[in-house]
């Protein structure tokens, strides 16, 4: 039986220091609905920015995994993600909303262990969709000076790693362990972050560790640690870098079947590795779509001409159940002169009507004889229009079938630009005799 995804029962929250920016920040984790994924929302900001756990986000590797994203202009941003997220996927939690106050996590002890215990606390729960797993094909690697990553297919998700540093306590440890969330809770989720007595100073002019201290972090001197608390596993330093990829790998937005190997590896490769395993990934959904279909296949299907053709191209069908096109917007639309002068705006009805050509194509394609086929509006329900459109915009408009019984289709859709809504409507359609 098929496994479904997670969320939390309750809110929960704490707060703390950052390791790196030094500010304290209130961490809250909130329940998410089922195929929303992992978000971070900067609460402290205007409108609230949310920042999707995914590799498209990552924007900085510095000891570290930081995501961002535009958001006005201005980058948003979210620091040091990875020991939130290896506590989350862990629990198999998919979808969950992390909101917080300022621009990083609490380091807490500098483990996953505080995150941990607090998800626990809150408790999961099932959801009414399966999970998503990504099984690796093929073996996916990278390669950059000393470091190797390979990621290797296998029906067990299983981490090994390898740390040699020039240093006498942190030579040549290696771990490996078949993850889950015991395995977790008992071998990995205490490993605390590490760093070389030596390389405070470089850290701290580079702008980092401002809410460094020893209790945060295990710092490693000539003659030994300077904590005064002892290790609390005789190899936590490469369990703690087990913890770290765990955390990265995560932002693949699923989690995989594979075993992955590294040697002597950090946040700037993990996060190459996991854009590989992306490309993999992508390569095999595009696949799956199915061919893309020109503006000739299109015209073949559905009876519009000039000035009335929406729709460009197909991207995507999966046959009577969804597709996905896009319309280019230029200047030399015919109704721009009138809609409005000095000021070209895309004219709200022809989304609506661009959205039922997509639809059309779809429900057309699925039918014997199309060619001898109309599809006219039965009903529009539901209509919102987010934001303008204008000249150099691209609409991309996706479609999913509700309903089709005897000849009466019912779908719902959205217009984007640039990931963003600008419309969405349902809309109901009659198959009729040309």
């Amino acid at each position: 039986m098929a496994k479904l995804q997670k969320t939390i029962v309750g809110e929960v929250s704490f707060s703390g220091v950052g390791v790196h920016t030094g500010n304290v920040t209130k961490i809250t984790f909130k329940p998410a609905p089922a195929d929303s994924g992992i978000k971070f929302i900067r609460s402290d900001l205007p409108q609230a920015p949310e920042i999707p756990a995914l590799i498209d986000y990552v924007v900085e590797t510095a000891r570290g995994t930081t995501l961002g994203r535009d958001v006005d202009g201005q980058m948003v941003k979210v620091h040091t993600v990875e020991h939130v997220l290896a506590a989350v996927a862990s629990l198999e939690i998919d979808n969950l909303r992390v909101e917080m106050d300022n621009n990083e996590p609490p380091i807490g002890d500098g483990s996953s262990r505080p995150f941990l215990d607090i998800l626990k606390k809150a408790g999961t729960v099932e959801q009414d969709a399966p999970r998503k797993y990504f099984e690796l094909p093929r073996m996916v690697s990278i390669a950059d000076d000393e470091v190797q990553l390979v990621a290797n297919p296998a029906k067990e998700f299983r981490i090994s790693f390898t740390i040699d540093f020039d240093h006498h306590m942190l030579r040549s440890q290696y771990a490996s362990f078949a993850i889950d969330g015991e395995v977790f809770d008992k071998e990995l989720a205490d490993a605390r972050t590490f760093c070389l007595a030596r390389d405070v100073e470089m850290l701290r002019s580079q702008g980092l560790i401002k809410g460094g201290s020893l209790d945060s972090a295990v710092v490693i001197g000539e003659q030994g640690i300077e904590n005064k608390e002892p290790l609390r596993y005789p190899d936590e330093f490469v369990r703690h870098k087990i913890l770290d990829l765990l955390g990265d790998l995560t932002l693949l937005g699923m989690p995989i079947k594979g075993h992955v190997i590294s040697i002597k590896s950090g946040h700037r490769s993990n996060v190459k590795l996991v854009r590989e395993i992306k490309k993999v990934y992508d390569e095999m959904e595009k696949q799956k779509k199915g061919p893309v279909f020109d503006i000739n296949a299109i015209a073949g299907m559905l009876p519009h001409r000039y000035p009335f053709l929406m729709v460009d191209r197909i991207l995507e069908l999966d046959e009577g159940k969804r597709v996905v096109g896009i319309k280019n917007v230029t200047i030399n639309e015919p109704f721009f002169p009138g809609h409005f002068p000095d000021r070209p705006v895309f004219p709200g009805v022809l989304i609506i009507e661009a959205l039922a050509q997509t639809g059309a194509f779809m429900i057309l394609h699925s039918v014997e004889n199309y060619h001898q086929k109309l599809l006219y509006f039965a009903a529009i329900d539901k209509v919102r229009f987010r934001k303008p459109v204008v000249p150099g915009d691209q609409l991309r408009f996706e479609l999913r079938m509700v309903s089709f019984k005897r000849g009466i289709c019912k779908m719902e859709g959205q217009a984007l630009v640039d990931g963003q809504v600008v419309c969405e409507a349902e809309m109901t359609a009659a198959i009729v005799d040309r």
